[in-house]
């Protein structure tokens, strides 16, 4: 943050940490911003000015997640159903899935937004990892203050990516002491998190059936293994019927936000990735499913193992019967 203030930001950076507040615009572009991976010599211009290794693919803008204008019923209960801006504009897909399962579970899921037609709440995680703390502390205002009806009546907050979720538990409680923000930490969860803690109370109801799968290869995200909640993901894939779940033991998959990005931070990137998580997932069978909840994880496994890692929401979407 001292650094920062005193020295400022390459360009490069502002890219990454402004990613929230430009995000919806982008979006909008998507096929205009997608031509970096798609015109040859297109990513080593970028390598050149901006810094972004032209050895590493770009997440991909899709046609971002719209939300529901009107919850389900819910006859079991209600929760907030988090979009995060990296779910909300490159994996709609995981937001959709999550939605799908908790509807089917009986819950009444609504999609908050700080203004109606108005950019994903954020966590301002992007701006901390930049030293950008009053921007980050701006977010965290934003959100709480777009989540403060529901965190009144005690409705969980459910989120799928956990540098995001779980900084609703950590930064936000030393950035905004206070005690609506303690009463949020108490009440986020990530989706699993939340999916076991209803399973354990007897509320959880999910008519699942096996997939085409039989084997997973979990990765749990350095959040969640710095959270203890990796109990918590495997005993939800435990519930798909038939399906032998094994979790990787794997330090962090070297990707670590924009880390594994940069042109000269990449070579240690990968590394990090080839010391367990890479070879064991290019040893696994073609037909075994490889599951990991963080973004980067999934960039990480797919730049470096040619393979697709799936979000466990999709995962129990698509076990539904």
């Amino acid at each position: 943050y001292q650094y920062t203030k005193k020295h400022g930001l390459p360009l490069r950076e502002k890219l990454i940490a402004y990613l929230p507040r430009y995000a919806g615009l982008a979006s909008s572009f998507r096929a205009l911003m997608n031509l970096r991976d798609q015109i040859p010599g297109m990513a080593k211009l970028s390598e050149l000015f901006l810094g972004f290794s032209a050895e590493r693919t770009l997440p991909k803008w899709v046609s971002p997640y719209q939300g529901r204008t009107t919850p389900g019923e819910g006859s079991i209960g209600e929760v907030v159903l988090l979009a995060d801006t990296f779910n909300t504009n490159f994996e709609p897909k995981n937001l959709d899935a999550a939605r799908k399962v908790l509807e089917a579970a009986g819950y009444k899921v609504h999609h908050v937004e700080a203004a109606p037609g108005g950019r994903a709440l954020c966590c301002g995680r992007t701006f901390l990892a930049a030293g950008l703390v009053d921007e980050a502390k701006a977010e965290a205002t934003r959100t709480l203050t777009a989540l403060a009806p529901y965190i009144k009546r005690g409705v969980p907050v459910v989120g799928l990516e956990p540098s995001c979720l779980l900084t609703l538990r950590d930064e936000f409680t030393v950035m905004l002491p206070g005690g609506e923000t303690k009463d949020l930490a108490d009440n986020a969860y990530l989706f699993e998190e939340f999916l076991a803690r209803e399973n354990e109370a007897g509320r959880l109801t999910l008519d699942l059936k096996p997939i085409a799968q039989k084997k997973a290869l979990l990765h749990g995200h350095c959040h969640q293994k710095a959270f203890a909640v990796m109990g918590a993901v495997e005993s939800i894939l435990g519930m798909v019927p038939d399906l032998e779940v094994e979790t990787v033991e794997s330090s962090c998959c070297g990707m670590a936000g924009a880390f594994g990005f940069r042109a000269k931070t990449i070579e240690v990137s990968k590394k990090m990735g080839e010391i367990s998580l890479l070879p064991k997932i290019r040893e696994a069978e073609a037909e075994t499913l490889i599951v990991a909840d963080g973004t980067s994880c999934r960039h990480q496994i797919e730049d470096g193992a040619k393979r697709e890692a799936v979000h466990v929401a999709v995962v129990l979407a698509e076990a539904l019967k």
